[in-house]
């Protein structure tokens, strides 16, 4: 399998699709493009295959197969090895993961456009907008009734790493980046999700890469 993704540092999508092809323990290779970088458009016009994606990332091939969309990655590997990999064995916690899924998946826009993802950078004293407020304080619902009902097994939302937390895993970076408050229980699965040796390899890369977009360095401004 080949998986291709965009600047760690920014590209939330890819981090969900690289996460997932680490917990389905198989083997793959890793190409990084930079996002709106004269080599990703060079790899657009040349590589027909990659013209399904509309020229998004991440983007997985597996044979003749090639697959364009995180979730439609995670699914797909977890058809391939099994779907309690990512999802809990029992009907009820994986309804709720299933559901925190699909809305990541499709939601938060207010805070992913004041707060885009970018792992290197540190701000103190962000403004956060009404409507972000209000994804935050979502969010931080759902984590709290996911720990609370089904994370006794683990310090991650179902107690076990699995689809739900490799779906908010750049959500947990946007709060390290913007210095939003959470409580203990929050805080603790931060920590949990920032260590973890899959997060810490991807850091590590993001650290390491030389390119930069300057209006996602920038400090946001309150929406």
């Amino acid at each position: 399998m080949k998986l291709i993704v965009g600047n760690r540092n920014y590209s939330s999508w890819s981090l969900r699709g690289w996460l997932a092809c680490k917990q389905s323990g198989l083997s793959f290779e890793e190409l990084t493009v930079p996002l709106y970088g004269d080599e990703w458009d060079e790899m657009k016009r040349d590589m027909g295959e990659i013209q399904p994606s509309h020229g998004k990332v991440p983007i997985l091939w597996d044979g003749d197969t090639v697959i364009w969309d995180s979730l439609a990655i995670l699914e797909y590997l977890a058809d391939r090895v099994g779907r309690d990999r990512f999802w809990p064995k029992d009907d009820t916690p994986r309804g709720m993961a299933r559901a925190m899924v699909a809305e990541m998946h499709s939601g938060y826009l207010p805070l992913r456009r004041q707060c885009p993802m970018n792992v290197r950078m540190r701000h103190e004293g962000v403004r956060i907008g009404d409507d972000a407020k209000a994804d935050i304080v979502r969010i931080l619902q759902l984590w709290a009734e996911a720990r609370a009902r089904f994370g006794r097994g683990g310090p991650f939302l179902f107690g076990t790493f699995g689809a739900a937390d490799i779906f908010y895993a750049p959500v947990v970076s946007r709060f390290l980046t913007y210095g939003i408050g959470v409580p203990g229980f929050a805080q603790a699965y931060m920590e949990a999700m920032w260590e973890h040796e899959w997060m810490q390899a991807w850091i590590a890369a993001a650290e390491n890469e030389q390119w930069v977009i300057e209006q996602w360095d920038s400090v946001p401004a309150a929406g």
